[in-house]
């Protein structure tokens, strides 16, 4: 391939991640084409100006391709500098939710280092190992073969008492995805620190139509309460995560505690969660905002799909998935993050929820929409990605030192010595 073809092509990736072309039909490929280029911006400029230069020591080049070069660096340059941002944005948004004094109650003060752009991640974003994470895999917590089996994420050294525990539910549009593929820096990070984290499988469509999903999402959780002691983790304390379908997946565990049509065979067992932190996920499942593009998803896709119904033979289905339905003033507290250049999930989606916690909820609701992203920017640690999951990390940690100091889960004792 010659070097005015590259440049053409590194043009028109970086036009997209720009300014993606939003839509049912062209949202995929979209997100294809704009994922990595916005998340590998600093590998991708300086792939183009290597190439560039290489092009005008050998006298081999051409003044469109190179018009073409330059018109890249801007707009990739452009994209890393709105990637940095992300940490005044995601500060501010914490900040606005819950206080600028909500540092007081983490176990240490933000340090420079830990609000700096996290440039040493991009030597090599795709490394995943972690030598103070220790991961326990395919431990079965139901019967569903590989599909209800879970990952552990444990911190090697010494623990001072019981740690917070995390639920990972992976995304894939319900019909595909694995617990090794997503949030694997997260895990680590809050592993590092301390929690103990676990990645499920869970049954995917169309094999298994809604709700066996949420089913065994619920399962996992019920595994957590009755086994997590042993490795370490208190069964009192849940938060849940998850990105796109895993988003849905989490808010819907969050917000549906007890729920006994998604409990079959242990309806007994305690399911609430404490806090969830759901990724780009996609909570129009009923269409109920209005939102032509969530109406579509429903009958095009969902409907055959997922649920393997249809909205006029069965509304009901759909409603009782949906998280923006099943909002109460009892859902926990919720850290929402949704791009603003999502072109598989529409923010508008993420800003409908948000408003309906924030109308109903009687907890606290962050929102941090980042302008600029995509879908799955958390996938591996790019700049976004760093500073989306510190953000996470001081937010949880927050959370956890004010929940475990409250007086309903501190014992009488303690309370009135």
């Amino acid at each position: 391939m010659g070097y005015l073809r590259r440049q053409i092509i590194t043009a028109a990736l970086t036009a997209n991640a720009l300014r993606p072309a939003k839509g049912v039909r062209t949202g995929i490929p979209s997100f294809a084409a704009g994922w990595l280029t916005s998340e590998l911006a600093p590998h991708v400029l300086a792939l183009t100006v290597t190439d560039t230069a290489a092009q005008l020591v050998r006298g081999k080049w051409s003044k469109l391709g190179i018009a073409l070069a330059a018109a890249s660096g801007v707009g990739l340059a452009s994209i890393i500098r709105q990637s940095m941002r992300t940490q005044d944005q995601v500060e501010g948004s914490l900040v606005d939710a819950i206080g600028a004094d909500y540092v007081e109650d983490l176990d240490a003060l933000p340090s420079p280092a830990d609000l700096a752009t996290p440039w040493r991640t991009l030597v090599n974003p795709f490394a995943m190992r972690d030598r103070e994470v220790k991961v326990v895999r395919n431990i079965a917590f139901g019967p569903a073969g590989r599909r209800n089996e879970l990952d552990l994420y444990l911190p090697v050294g010494p623990r001072s008492g019981p740690a917070p525990v995390l639920l990972q539910v992976h995304g894939g549009a319900w019909i595909i995805g694995r617990k090794e593929q997503q949030a694997i820096p997260l895990m680590q990070h809050m592993a590092r620190h301390g929690w103990v984290c676990v990645a499920i499988n869970y049954r995917l469509a169309p094999r298994d139509p809604f709700p066996a999903q949420i089913i065994d999402v619920k399962r996992a959780i019920a595994w957590i309460r009755e086994n997590i002691a042993e490795h370490g983790g208190d069964p009192r304390y849940l938060a849940i995560t998850g990105g796109s379908a895993g988003g849905h997946l989490a808010a819907l565990a969050a917000l549906t505690p007890n729920d006994e049509q998604f409990q079959p065979g242990f309806e007994e067992v305690d399911t609430s969660i404490q806090v969830a932190v759901p990724h780009y996920g996609f909570y129009d499942i009923a269409g109920s905002t209005g939102l032509k593009g969530s109406e579509l998803v429903r009958d095009r896709f969902l409907a055959p799909k997922v649920f393997q119904t249809t909205w006029s033979d069965d509304p009901r289905a759909f409603e009782e998935a949906d998280p923006i339905l099943r909002v109460t003033p009892d859902a926990p507290d919720f850290f929402v993050i949704h791009g603003s250049n999502d072109t598989l999930v529409p923010v508008e989606q993420g800003r409908q929820f948000v408003q309906r916690l924030r109308d109903v909820s009687e907890r606290s609701v962050v929102y941090a929409e980042l302008p600029g992203t995509q879908h799955a920017f958390d996938i591996f640690p790019s700049i976004r990605g760093g500073h989306v999951l510190r953000a996470v990390d001081r937010y949880l940690t927050w959370h956890w030192n004010r929940w475990r100091k409250s007086p309903e889960t501190v014992p009488e004792a303690d309370v009135t010595a």
